[in-house]
């Protein structure tokens, strides 16, 4: 044994080869300060080992390394840039000493290979992948770059343009990808792996292959004449700027970092790289991507330990109430193997809800994501049915007829005389209370929300609602089966509204009351789209979601806090409303709607709308777009918060993930709560006081005030 730590070990393994393992203790190989710091010291030993005529890197693991330790991130960007720049030259310091090596190395990569675990493989003269291998940098994801090396090395690998489009896009490469691409060298069946990554390396050693003219080229500068870096970089820039926009600066850092370097040696590639990442680190959006990953991780965590929980298996389920949502919900369970009967009491929503099915599934064949046989297994395992008999064998039920708490009340009463006794029956409501409609059945304990967002299979989000009764073994079922669908369920507790839905409603009021003191709709939408991030502006989601859907939500809120959400006198909503105007699904809403020539909806300024509006509106009048922002989104903040408070949702990761995987929150933002953490709390408290007046909605709770006086966060590092 040359050396051992908790987890590498470097052993000879033939003649002056030294097989050198990654094989941490915990299920996967990842780069935490520990780990590099084992490789610091291995390295130094192989570089006193006069023995040594060639190495290759394995994994003792089914993937090799997965990336770096993002549990550390958040602590250690706390410091400052100009410590960071060190931090991270320390690191990067070790894979330079690792590509320095006196003698030809290569690198045996399975499963996995991603960040740091990607980087690792760069540093070896050459790479054989086996065909389970997956490589990428996926650094951007979490609003940093490569900071290992990869910005210097990929590109004197696999050329500029190549290496921007891995590193600005994030996406993972398959072996025979990378292969062709000239990440990896050679591509081989799993067992033949190490092998032939002994036998390339024993080829090196005998000069069969050139190892030193291979390393030098990632040594020097890029190999580009002038037309061609112009070219290659400024196309990369305008792509970067029309995917990524200005809210997400980690890719333009990345492109603009490997031009800069391109004329340099790897140590001033290096080096660049080093300062880029640490100020991408500074950045809030790496702050709130790194806290959205371990928000989800936490996520997917819970779902795991439900499934584990679960006495109740879902192997067969029934959706009641077909079209374009239940049709959804049947394509979402079917595609993810589990069987679904999809009932209704008309033939013309069975045909529109198979319809919605078929046209999903044929869209994943178009993407070659899935082949013709496996659409005609999946559509074969929707049942639609006129009858309950074939509900009766199900595990599980998801209601999801017309919104109104009399007829699902009626569905559900029946429903629980027709399935088994341990079967469990949820509910697709998106505002009516969960203990309402329990009071429709014998057995509550077995009941709960299964709130799905539209389009289902676009939104991953799953609230599950606990009513008073719910039974935990209910709550883990439905969980378990809301992930096994691919979904990210978030449990949440009885209230009006629930939790997505109760934070919405207070935004679309401070979007009314905009309207009402003489702001553009238009305008709104520009700036919370355009400046803050939203996918779509206020209106533009009104009119997706329909005026009519959100006028008895309103109704429905108001009841329930009568207080914080009394209906405004001549809301903008049920003006629209009144005029027959629903948005996208009749053509007329704040804006109208025609098609584009791939026919989908396009909005147009409709100046009836203006019109309607002018009617109940004070005179036009500019607003700037922190006020217009401030309005939106100080009383969606505040409810969250409430939420949190009450118990509603139970912790911060929750509260975020749930905005941003039912709504579409911006990410680079984190979520409403971390948001505000990045505002600090004292300056939202004083930005909040300042539109006090304006309602209760814009009134923090006693609690927030607190928290901000002391100085306290919804995420302490």
């Amino acid at each position: 044994m040359i050396y051992q730590s908790s987890s590498i070990t470097v052993q000879y393994i033939a003649d002056g080869i030294a097989e050198f393992t990654f094989n941490a203790a915990g299920s996967v190989n990842k780069f935490d300060q520990q780990t590099l710091a084992d490789c610091r010291a291995a390295l130094d030993i192989l570089y006193k080992d006069s023995a040594l005529k060639g190495l290759i890197y394995t994994s003792g693991k089914d993937a090799f390394i997965v990336g770096a330790d993002i549990t550390e991130f958040l602590g250690t960007f706390q410091q400052a840039e100009e410590q960071l720049v060190p931090w991270i030259k320390q690191a990067s310091d070790v894979f330079d000493l690792a590509e320095d090596l006196p003698v030809p190395t290569v690198c045996a990569i399975k499963g996995f290979a991603l960040g740091g675990g990607c980087e690792w493989t760069l540093t070896a003269d050459y790479r054989v992948a086996d065909t389970t291998t997956k490589i990428g940098l996926p650094e951007v994801k979490l609003g940093l770059m490569p900071g290992f090396g990869g910005t210097a090395r990929l590109p004197r690998i696999v050329g500029a343009d190549t290496a921007m489009e891995w590193i600005t896009t994030g996406k993972e490469r398959g072996a025979e990808q990378a292969l062709k691409e000239g990440a990896v060298d050679a591509v081989v069946a799993p067992d033949k792996l190490t092998a032939a990554a002994l036998s390339m390396v024993q080829d090196a050693i005998a000069g069969n292959l050139n190892w030193r003219k291979k390393r030098q080229a990632k040594l020097e500068p890029l190999k580009l004449n002038k037309t061609e870096a112009i070219m290659s970089f400024s196309t990369a820039k305008g792509m970067v700027f029309a995917q990524a926009g200005k809210h997400y600066p980690a890719p333009m850092m990345a492109v603009e970092t490997i031009e800069k370097a391109a004329r340099l040696d790897r140590a001033g590639a290096v080096a660049l790289e080093n300062a880029g990442f640490a100020k991408l680190a500074k950045t809030t959006a790496a702050t709130a991507q790194i806290g959205l990953f371990l928000n989800d991780q936490l996520i997917k965590a819970k779902a795991k330990q439900a499934g584990k929980q679960a006495t109740k298996i879902i192997k067969k389920a029934a959706v009641l109430g077909a079209g374009i949502m239940g049709g959804g919900i049947c394509y979402q369970s079917a595609s993810k193997g589990v069987p679904v009967v999809m009932k209704d009491i008309n033939d013309k929503a069975l045909e529109l809800g198979m319809g919605e099915a078929i046209k999903l599934l044929g869209k994943q064949v178009e993407r070659k994501k899935l082949d013709a046989a496996g659409m005609a297994k999946v559509v074969a395992s929707i049942q639609p049915t006129l009858s309950l008999e074939p509900v009766k064998t199900v595990d599980i039920v998801v209601e999801a007829v017309v919104e109104n708490p009399k007829i699902k009340g009626a569905v559900l009463k029946e429903i629980e005389t027709v399935v088994a006794a341990d079967a469990i029956i949820t509910s697709n409501t998106s505002t009516i209370s969960i203990n309402l409609l329990a009071a429709n059945l014998t057995d509550p304990s077995r009941f709960c929300g299964m709130h799905f967002f539209n389009p289902v299979h676009q939104m991953p989000l799953v609230e599950v609602i606990r009513g008073k009764d719910t039974s935990d073994a209910t709550v883990a079922a439905v969980v378990a089966y809301a992930a096994k669908m691919g979904k990210s369920p978030i449990v949440v507790n009885d209230c009006p509204g629930f939790y997505v839905n109760r934070v919405l409603f207070p935004y679309f009021a401070g979007f009314s009351k905009l309207l009402l003191d003489g702001a553009s709709f238009a305008q709104i939408d520009k700036v919370m789209e355009k400046q803050f991030g939203w996918p779509m502006g206020p209106a533009y989601l009104l009119d997706v979601v329909g005026l009519d859907t959100a006028h008895h939500c309103t109704d429905v809120m108001a009841d329930g806090f009568p207080t914080r959400m009394a209906k405004l006198e001549n809301d903008p909503v049920s003006v629209m409303y009144a005029a027959n105007r629903y948005g996208q699904k009749n053509g007329l809403g704040f804006y109208a709607y025609s098609k584009d020539a791939k026919g989908k909806p396009k909005k147009d300024l409709d100046p009836a709308a203006t019109a309607l509006l002018a009617n109940v509106a004070a005179a036009p009048r500019e607003f700037s777009a922190d006020e217009i922002i401030a309005r939106t989104m100080i009383p969606m903040i505040n409810e969250a918060i409430r939420c949190l408070e009450e118990g509603i949702v139970a912790t911060a990761a929750e509260a975020d993930m749930g905005l941003i995987y039912g709504l579409g929150f911006p990410p680079f933002r984190g979520g409403p709560l971390r948001y505000a953490d990045t505002m600090g709390l004292a300056n939202f408290v004083a930005l909040a006081d300042q539109y006090a007046d304006l309602g209760e909605i814009y009134q923090v709770t006693d609690k927030t005030r607190a928290m901000a006086l002391s100085g306290q966060v919804f995420y302490p590092v």
